[in-house]
């Protein structure tokens, strides 16, 4: 059997956001200058000591700008109990495909 799935893609994503928590591990200079509409930011060196807030009933996607904070982080989050994956291409695919955005803590 294979590993199991720690990335999504773009279109996946964007056709079942609704339905999961998207935590975006960017720095809040970066989720303030533009996000997905709807992510709750804890960056990636916060997570450790927030995972208590999250719920471990939910599916969690997990974006930040390319993908490769979001792929550690879902190795952090399954680890601890977690469904959760990363979103391939992160927030510069969401943005290059032309997806909304929202600016702002």
């Amino acid at each position: 059997m294979s590993e199991r799935q720690r990335e999504i893609s773009l279109d996946t994503f964007a056709a079942t956001r609704g339905e999961a928590l998207t935590l975006d591990v960017r720095e809040q200079g970066e989720y303030a200058a533009g996000h997905v509409p709807g992510a709750v930011l804890v960056p990636m060196s916060r997570l450790a000591n927030r995972l208590g807030e999250l719920d471990k009933s939910r599916p969690i996607h997990v974006i930040c700008a390319s993908g490769n904070r979001s792929l550690a982080m879902v190795d952090l989050l399954v680890a601890s109990g977690f469904d959760a994956v990363s979103i391939a291409g992160g927030t510069q695919a969401w943005l290059s495909s032309g997806h909304p955005v929202e600016t702002g803590l």
